[in-house]
């Protein structure tokens, strides 16, 4: 019984994630800013030195050192930031705002799979997942955390009641402004 009740907590979770992907960022361009960056031409590598702020869309992904490549053979490109910690954000569809943080953040365009390592955290809308390594598919909208399994460490999934997130709900869509009421 309590087996069930993890279960489905944990499906919720997923449930109220499949928010998380916002399609629109996914058309946008990728614009990275750094400090300095050296380019390896032949091996198809750029390392981008911090701080490095990447965006696309309303995705952020801020980090002390970002690697950019494409793996061997394929067009894919792939980013990975490195900070302690690096973090993501992003604006969801509904207006509400999700996050993650990471010692590295892997970020494959081509898939579209995001995976954190190391003191890994995904929030949105009060609710979190932790644990040592969280992969999720913003496409497929699946998740997938794993904990070290030593000790004490484990994932861990809060998640908020419904009440908590209805209260999180900006009342005006971030993209409409808040009309000026006249003052007589």
């Amino acid at each position: 019984m309590k087996q069930n009740n993890v279960l489905l907590a944990s499906l919720m979770l997923i449930m109220s994630m499949s928010a998380f992907a916002k399609v629109d960022d996914l058309k946008q361009e990728v614009k990275i800013k750094a400090v300095s960056q050296t380019a390896d031409i032949k091996n198809n590598q750029i390392i981008f030195f911090g701080p490095v702020e990447v965006t696309q869309g309303s995705i952020k992904i801020h980090a002390d050192q970002l690697r950019a490549f494409s793996a061997e053979g394929e067009n894919s490109k792939i980013l990975v930031a490195t900070g302690n910690p690096a973090t993501y954000s992003q604006v969801l569809d509904d207006g509400r705002p999700a996050s993650a943080s990471a010692k590295e953040i892997r970020y494959d365009m081509a898939s579209r799979t995001l995976t954190l390592k190391g003191l890994a955290s995904l929030d949105q809308a009060g609710s979190q997942v932790t644990g040592n390594l969280i992969r999720y598919n913003i496409i497929q909208q699946k998740l997938i955390a794993e904990s070290t399994g030593s000790g004490d460490d484990r994932v861990i999934t809060i998640i908020q009641p419904e009440s908590y997130q209805d209260d999180a709900k900006p009342d005006v869509p971030a993209d409409k402004p808040v009309k000026k009421q006249d003052s007589k």
